[in-house]
Order: structure tokens, then sequence, then C-alpha cells
């Protein structure tokens, strides 16, 4: 799997990602996640990403792949107390946050502590900022970032103070792409991308549940009519995924899955490169023709 320089941190990320909200939220097995997580470093992926609220992602993935902490870079994120006694955002939580996230990972440090879609708002506070900081002083962290969207991760950028920028961008938002991202590469900033294939909305010829995750994107995609998306299901993942991972300025992409067996297929998605200059900005053009004001970046 193709390894990019992630920014300025040094670090070579896989193309692609493992993320671990979904193990957490489906309750899936620790036998099954040891297998996953396995599959994946086996198959040359070295990113990992969790969060503090994705339930007991952090434990699943501490008790699967401690012994292996050095085949991978570890990512998490903090800001949502998750059953810690104090409000979320308090920096006295967010401390106590960082301390739990190690304990549950195994480890003694992670590569990067995303905030995680803090509000611009409590940015300007500063305090959350100065929490991430101290943790990279104590080795707690390697790095720091900023997880999130639209304005808020415009603000996040431009104060200079984060190492990592983690951000949603796929064929169904791609606010991304002229908003954050030419100035995140300017900063020398990593870029990880979230909900890289849209959470595959055009999967459902009917409408999802409007509170599903995918409901803003299959209504979008009613209206962008993308031609390429009436081919086989693997065919239309693989070339929306591509052109997340074409976009100037991104050096992974954030997938996450409960079947052990994804990773290899994933992996052959990709075996065809970058997607043609002529594809790639005939699905931007599509965009900028169809996308509607309120299209910003979902959370």
């Amino acid at each position: 799997m193709e390894k990019k320089a992630y920014g300025k941190t040094g670090m070579q990320v896989s193309e692609l990602g493992f993320g671990g909200a979904e193990i957490g939220f489906s309750g899936a097995a620790q036998r099954d996640v040891d297998r996953l997580l396995s599959s994946a470093l086996d198959a040359g992926l070295n990113l990992i990403d969790t969060a503090e609220c994705y339930k007991n992602s952090e434990e699943l993935i501490g008790q699967a792949v401690s012994g292996r902490r050095g085949d991978y870079f570890l990512f998490t994120k903090c800001g949502h107390a998750a059953g810690l006694d104090l409000p979320d955002w308090d920096p006295r939580m967010l401390a106590q946050s960082i301390d739990r996230s190690l304990e549950r990972l195994k480890t003694d440090y992670v590569d990067v502590i995303h905030l995680h879609s803090c509000s611009e708002e409590v940015l300007r506070q500063g305090d959350v900022i100065d929490v991430l900081k101290r943790a990279k002083e104590q080795g707690k962290t390697r790095f720091i970032g900023y997880s999130g969207d639209h304005t808020n991760a415009l603000y996040a950028v431009r104060t200079g103070a984060f190492d990592s920028l983690m951000t949603s961008l796929n064929i169904a938002d791609q606010e991304a792409a002229d908003l954050t991202l030419k100035e995140a590469a300017e900063k020398g900033m990593g870029v990880v991308v979230k909900r890289p294939v849209a959470n595959v909305a055009w999967r459902h010829t009917q409408a999802p549940d409007s509170k599903a995750y995918e409901y803003p994107y299959w209504q979008r995609l009613q209206k962008l009519k993308y031609e390429f998306l009436q081919g086989e299901l693997e065919e239309t993942v693989g070339k929306a995924l591509r052109f997340t991972l074409s976009t100037p300025g991104v050096h992974s992409a954030i997938v996450g899955t409960a079947n052990p067996d994804r990773w290899t297929s994933n992996a052959r998605l990709l075996a065809e490169g970058p997607l043609p200059a002529a594809e790639y900005e005939a699905i931007r053009e599509r965009w900028r023709a169809v996308a509607e004001e309120d299209w910003i970046g979902l959370e």
C-alpha cells in the first residue's frame, strides 16, 4: 500500500487508514477485531484512528494490537466527556480524557491527538489548545491536530497551532477541497480524510432513514447524478475512494469496517492509482455546477 509523507510531521502514512468508530458502535467481538486489525496491518495499513467517544473502540484496539505498537501510527480524539464527570471541552476533562485514552489503548503515547469537532468559539478561548500542547510537551502525543469541518476547520488551520487536520471529503462533500486544504498544505499540515466514500450512500435505491449518517449524502447524490455511479458497486466505491485520495493535500483516508476481509479488497480498489485527471476534474466540475450553498462539510 502506498505511503505518503504526512505533512511536516515526518510520518510516512498509508493511503488508507483504519477508522475505529464502527467496531465500537457495532459491538464488535474482540476476536473479530484482533483478526481485522492484524489483517489490515499485514496488508500494509499503518494508520489507526479512534476516539474517546466511540464506546469501547479504544479498548478493543489496545487489546488487539498494542503488542505491535511499532507497526502503526495511532491517532485518537478528545473533547467529549464520554463518561467523565466534567463538561465537554473543560480543560480538566480533556487532560483526564487523554490519560484515559492512553490507558485504554495500552500505550505510553499516541502519534496525534485531534480535538474532536470543536467549535471556533471554543478554539478562540485557547484553553483546549493549551491542553494539547502540554500533552505534547509531556510526551503523551507526538503531534496535535484538529478534527472538524467548515469554517471551524478553517479557523483551526489558520491558528497555526496544529500539525494535523482531519476533515470530511468525498464525491458528495467537496467543500474542504476549496476551503481548507490549500491553506493546510501551505502550513505543512498532515491531512487525513474521514467519510472518504460518502458512506456509500448511493447503494440505497430508496432514501435511507433521515437520521442515518448517509442520508444527507444520499440527498446530495440524487442531484449530482454522477454517471459513474451507475456501475457495479465495487467499481463505483473504488472510483469514489480514488477521487478522494487524488485530491491535492490529502495524505490518507480513514475507512471504517467490522469486516476482517475488507482490507485486502480495499487495497485492490486502489491498485489502479489516482483517478485520471479528466475523470477527477469531471467530478469536481459537476460539484461546482450543482452544489448548493448549504452543502457544507459534514461532521
